[in-house]
């Protein structure tokens, strides 16, 4: 059976280690639920097309634009956005990069670029420059040029790989 749009539907999601439950409107997205249910607000929506980036949270560990998924889509699964990076006040070797390497300015994309690195440096914690330039490459930033940000990147596995020897 397929929902209508005014229908509303129970969703569970865990976000950060946290289950949100809800009863949402079917066409909710995920950026949504985040946002205002679960009142996590470092999680931006720019485009709300897929396109800018700024809405990216991992989903089961794989970057996902959150303003493209409905929250029902995401009932029991595993949700991590850019609070889930800082421990308290103390921030990860990434944020700590982007503030040394200025990889931000406004603000407004870089909780997506963080979790995009996020993913990366799960997945590959050396990565090639080429590779951190083809994560990087799907958000958009209209405020820096985007070699602090590779440089910040480059700067976080660098001192992930020290840390781990």
């Amino acid at each position: 059976m397929t929902a209508t749009p005014e229908e509303h539907l129970p969703v569970a999601v865990s976000i950060n280690g946290r289950t949100y439950r809800g009863v949402v409107e079917a066409r909710k997205t995920l950026a949504d639920f985040i946002r205002e249910d679960a009142v996590l607000t470092g999680t931006k929506l720019g485009c709300e097309h897929g396109v800018c980036g700024a809405c990216t949270v991992l989903v089961d560990d794989a970057p996902t634009r959150s303003c493209l998924m409905l929250a029902v889509q995401a009932d029991g699964r595993r949700i991590r956005t850019v609070e889930s990076l800082a421990d308290g006040a103390e921030l990860n070797p990434l944020q700590k990069a982007f503030r040394n390497k200025h990889g931000l300015q406004c603000g407004f994309c870089t909780a997506g670029f963080l979790m995009s690195a996020t993913a990366l440096l799960e997945h590959n914690p050396t990565p090639s420059r080429d590779e951190i330039v083809e994560t990087v490459s799907g958000s958009l930033c209209r405020c820096t040029g985007y070699q602090t940000i590779v440089e910040a990147v480059q700067e976080a596995a660098a001192a992930e790989t020290e840390g781990a020897q």
